[in-house]
């Protein structure tokens, strides 16, 4: 009990990630969400997270009044570091010199005794590396884990130190999500490995921390969940960045397919399961990119024999130079017009999969080049509206290829 209560009342509490703060006795001294920039917090930052080593008097100087032109820099900063020592004393802090001077370098005053969740969160992972006993280390990596609660002083990612930090923490915490995951892996703690999963995904976003999810839910025979999160994850990446799924993702799909098993059924009941929730739904099937992928390796096998003709189209959108767009406010806007005049302009029996941002695929059976450029004009025409300047390329291939040894037909490109 005396040292939880020396933990939160005998320390200044000093939260880096995820934003700043400072909070004495359970009162906050500075920051908070919506923490203003101020010298005082500067000089803070500095001081306590460098209070091993100090911060020498011309990179506090450089910090706090960066390019301004002051005509008695050394001046100024001595004010800025009385005017600290008044406000902590203000804050309650214990009457001695905070802030001292040795040699050109400051020093925070070790009287004052600092938890740092930055430094904590560095000491836990060190410890949970030198650990022998499995237990410990899965304990002190997941406790390390959960003090990474975002970007080290994310609102100053301009001022270099803050970058050069938030940068190695970020490949800290990466270094302990995957170290933590290959521990449960080997304890086949699957139930706190999809808990590890889903507090780094929520953390560090659009990171490939789904992954740890999908395998847990995968390992404990949860397929529909694992399905839903699938879904969820190519969704996301498609509308945030334009990507498709990572190859380890998709590898978890395919061992998703194979794993899954149901209970006995009646070949009928199996049927309705297969087929389409909603009848006669209108345009081409529009389905994910693995699930794109398996049937164009299916129908690529089914044309050995059958002889039908198809053919593989990309539709990129570009702008009024024919460059293609790959960012850009207007972009995601285009790509969704894109992704609904391909649905209109297809056939029912057609696939399309939206590969990236202003990207489709379009996999065209037993259809005719001549009939890609009839689609290709369906689609420009419901694409296009009032005096547009973005277009749309097209890039068209056959499935099928000549026999061995002559190579593939030429791309043609629309």
């Amino acid at each position: 009990m005396e040292e939880k209560r020396t933990h939160e009342e005998d320390c200044l509490q000093v939260q880096m990630f995820g934003g700043f703060s400072l909070f004495w006795n359970g009162k906050l001294v500075a920051g908070s969400r919506k923490t203003t920039e101020s010298q005082f917090n500067y000089l803070m930052q500095l001081l306590l997270h460098h209070r091993k080593e100090g911060v020498s008097r011309d990179m506090l100087e450089r910090v706090l009044f960066e390019d301004r032109d002051i005509l008695d820099i050394h001046h100024a900063a001595r004010s800025v570091i009385y005017n600290a020592k008044k406000r902590l004393k203000a804050a309650g802090l214990p009457d001695v010199n905070y802030i001292e001077q040795r040699k050109g370098i400051c020093y925070w005053n070790p009287q004052v005794p600092v938890r740092e969740d930055a430094a904590e969160f560095e000491r836990l992972f060190q410890e949970a590396e030198k650990a022998v006993e499995q237990e410990e280390k899965v304990r002190l990596y997941m406790e390390a884990c959960r003090l990474y609660t975002g970007e080290f002083l994310p609102q100053q990612t301009g001022v270099v130190w803050v970058a050069q930090e938030a940068k190695r923490y970020r490949l800290l915490f990466c270094a302990c999500v995957e170290r933590t995951a290959q521990q449960l892996r080997m304890t086949q703690d699957f139930l706190q490995m999809e808990e590890l999963g889903i507090y780094a995904t929520a953390i560090s976003p659009l990171s490939d921390w789904e992954t740890i999810t999908m395998e847990a839910l995968v390992a404990m025979g949860r397929y529909e969940d694992a399905r839903r999160l699938y879904d969820d994850t190519v969704g996301l990446y498609f509308q945030e960045q334009g990507l498709r799924p990572s190859d380890r993702m998709m590898g978890l799909f395919d061992k998703l397919g194979t794993q899954m098993e149901h209970q006995y059924d009646a070949l009928d009941d199996i049927q309705k399961k297969l087929s389409e929730e909603t009848e006669a739904v209108p345009g081409g099937y529009l389905c994910t990119y693995p699930v794109f992928q398996g049937i164009y390796r299916m129908v690529g096998r089914m044309m050995e024999r059958g002889g039908q003709s198809v053919y593989l189209m990309l539709c990129m959108v570009v702008d009024s130079k024919g460059n293609p767009m790959k960012e850009g406010n207007a972009l995601e806007e285009l790509t969704q017009r894109l992704g609904e005049a391909i649905q209109q302009s297809v056939r029912h029996s057609d696939s399309v999969c939206r590969y990236g941002k202003g990207q489709y695929l379009v996999l065209l059976v037993n259809t005719t080049r001549e009939n890609c450029t009839v689609i290709q004009r369906r689609i420009n025409y419901h694409f296009m509206v009032r005096r547009q300047r973005t277009g749309i390329q097209y890039y068209v291939n056959s499935v099928v290829c000549a026999p061995k040894g002559k190579g593939c037909p030429e791309q043609d490109k629309g």
